[in-house]
């Protein structure tokens, strides 16, 4: 027989499961309670879409710039719209031909002072025969003149050469394109005579004077061309076509040459060529022109206004020069002439600082700069300091013969504009030393922003409006 249920069981059950549900729910509650918020959370979260619409605004925006500049003036590419004369032609190949003649005077007077060194060892051997105490080179007089009259007779016949054409196309070669295709050549050139010059000086101190040389000084690579072997009109040609400014006798050199790659990069200079072209004819043609009248009337907030539209075309044109030089010809050349060393720039983009910009993007430059003109003041007891502002204003007067002379206007902007970085160093500089990235990133803006704005598009405008009013629409106005 079955015992009765009591009344009283199904509430007391009900009772309990409800407890348990009310502790089970504020277990719940307090284990929710526990979860990091979003301020406490080890990871940040992404934003990853944004970086994503930030470029599709700065796409559509540029899309919006170029439709709108097709309805407002329509097409103005022209091929047949240059000036391109052919005397400017004819003087451009001319003054390319001499080079070789500048570089051949080059060998002669490095060819003379191997034939004199080699002269003057054997006498210093004998010498050493006879009397083993003595020195006759350190007292010699007539030996220091020959030097310092080989020195006088490289730097006549380098500078010589960029003069000739510094002439040549300021009074004569009306075209600026042409003129700094030209001027680019001579300057090159020039910084590669100085430069086979002073190397190929050290090694005839060390090969004169091998008591006062440390052998570890100097590369394990110029054994396998000692001086004077490398005096050759063959090594001084490969020089001249090689990408690099400092020389050597001997550099490191790739097996075999890959013809695609030679190609690949040639196409790419092609197209780059092409859109600059179009870029500069059809974008930054139009906004120089319409900058003149505000600049004539020195309408600020215009000029203002102006500038920054044209920082965006002018440095995507820079950015498309740079590549099509430094990543696409000099490793064209580079791969034709097999030459081993391929570190043209580094990520000067990043750049922390103004000075690290300069360290980082033109590193051939960079190399010239550091070898033949700081690394010798700081050896000779000069500040770090004092080399900086040396190098910075031999830069300055090398970049207005690079402008100032093409557009027949010497007006000193370029060479301004090279000394005014060494503040702008002087200022970033602790920013790029800072710890942490809040101090780089500062830093990288400040490049940015002297470099987008307050650099090329003020010189070019400034350049263009001297040019305007020494040939173009306002001389004519004047008239």
């Amino acid at each position: 027989m079955s015992r009765p249920s009591s009344p009283n069981g199904s509430s007391e059950e009900t009772v309990t499961s409800h407890a348990r549900q009310k502790e089970a729910s504020d277990k719940g509650a307090l284990s929710e309670s526990k979860q990091p918020s979003s301020h406490d959370s080890e990871h940040s979260p992404s934003f990853l879409g944004f970086r994503n619409l930030m470029v599709i605004v700065l796409v559509v925006m540029n899309l919006r710039l170029v439709v709108e500049n097709f309805q407002k003036y329509g097409v103005l590419i022209c091929l047949r719209c240059h000036d391109y004369r052919r005397h400017d032609l004819m003087l451009s190949t001319l003054l390319y031909a001499l080079v070789p003649c500048h570089l051949f005077v080059a060998y002669v007077l490095e060819l003379g002072a191997a034939q004199h060194a080699k002269g003057v060892l054997g006498r210093l051997k004998r010498s050493a025969e006879r009397n083993p105490d003595s020195d006759p080179l350190m007292t010699s007089r007539a030996f220091q003149a020959t030097w310092y009259t080989i020195a006088w007779a490289h730097g006549i016949n380098a500078s010589f050469c960029l003069l000739v054409t510094t002439f040549t196309v300021y009074y004569h070669i009306h075209h600026p394109l042409i003129g700094i295709i030209c001027q680019i050549h001579a300057i090159i050139v020039w910084l590669k005579n100085c430069s086979y010059a002073f190397t190929n000086r050290d090694l005839r101190h060390a090969y004169l004077y091998p008591q006062h040389t440390s052998w570890d000084e100097l590369p394990e690579l110029y054994s396998q061309c000692p001086y004077p072997q490398n005096v050759t009109i063959g090594n001084l040609a490969y020089f001249w076509w090689a990408p690099t400014l400092v020389y050597q006798p001997i550099y490191p050199r790739t097996p075999s040459i890959r013809w695609t790659f030679v190609a690949k990069r040639l196409a790419e200079c092609a197209s780059l060529s092409i859109f600059i072209w179009l870029a500069s004819a059809q974008y930054a043609a139009p906004l120089l022109h319409n900058s003149l009248s505000k600049i004539s009337t020195m309408d600020v907030p215009s000029i203002l206004e102006r500038l920054m539209k044209l920082s965006t075309v002018s440095l995507v044109i820079w950015l498309a020069g740079f590549f099509a030089v430094f990543q696409s010809v000099l490793n064209a050349l580079a791969e034709i002439m097999r030459f081993g060393d391929r570190e043209f720039y580094t990520e000067w983009w990043n750049s922390p600082s103004v000075g690290n910009y300069w360290r980082t993007w033109n590193k051939p430059v960079y190399h010239f700069m550091r070898r033949h003109i700081y690394s010798p003041l700081v050896g000779r007891g000069f500040s770090s300091g004092f080399a900086s502002l040396i190098v910075f204003v031999f830069s300055g007067l090398l970049h207005e013969l690079l402008v100032g002379v093409p557009t027949h206007n010497i007006l000193g902007v370029a060479f301004a504009g090279m000394v005014v970085q060494l503040p702008m160093i002087a200022m970033t500089t602790p920013l790029e030393r800072m710890e942490g990235v809040n101090g780089r990133v500062v830093g990288n803006c400040i490049f940015w922003i002297s470099f987008c704005l307050v650099g090329q598009p003020l010189a070019a405008l400034i350049y263009f409006f001297a040019w305007q009013a020494k040939y173009g629409s306002l001389s004519k106005q004047k008239v």
